[in-house]
């Protein structure tokens, strides 16, 4: 198999990877009517071991496609701009040095980008930035609870030398 058609799989697991880990955890949010989720824990896995590309495609197809199937239609298209720039946000920051301070640098600032971009996202669709307002904890939340999880993951998975391998081949 030749370099493209593994980055080509690989981007097609972790959309898969990343609209699943929405879907499947979810747990309900009342004051927004939406729910917290960990495909940001996903988001920041692939952005920090494959790269900005490979994070901003997962998070952003991977993310609108799970608001497609959730009934969550009319976020979609804000998912797929917020997710797509925290993934490839994340994997620039991180570029090829990843260490466990640039990884909590790095996904710190993804989840700012993503409770900031829904934060307007939501007064646009709300048309009131009061209301918006309410999805802040919960995002937050979201957000602290994927680094907790993704971060320490991430470390302990580009230390197998497969994914080091994979990674080698796929991003040269």
């Amino acid at each position: 198999m030749n370099n493209k058609t593994k980055q080509t799989v690989l981007n097609g697991l972790m959309i898969a990877l990343v609209c699943i880990a929405t879907m499947v955890v979810q747990i309900p949010t009342p004051g927004t009517n939406g729910y917290v989720n960990v495909g940001d824990c996903v988001i920041f896995i692939s952005s920090i071991l494959f790269g900005p590309i490979t994070g901003m495609l997962a998070g952003g197809l991977g993310s609108s496609l799970a608001d497609i199937l959730n009934g969550y239609s009319h976020w979609a298209l804000f998912t797929l701009i917020i997710k797509g720039f925290e993934g490839y946000l994340v994997g620039i920051m991180i570029k090829n040095n990843s260490t466990i301070a640039k990884n909590l640098l790095a996904t710190t600032l993804g989840c700012i980008v993503m409770v900031l971009g829904y934060f307007i996202a939501g007064a646009i669709l709300k048309g009131s930035f009061i209301i918006s307002a309410a999805s802040i904890p919960s995002n937050v939340i979201q957000g602290i609870i994927s680094m907790v999880i993704a971060v320490p993951l991430a470390s302990s998975l580009g230390k197998v030398n497969y994914i080091k391998s994979f990674k080698i081949k796929v991003q040269s």
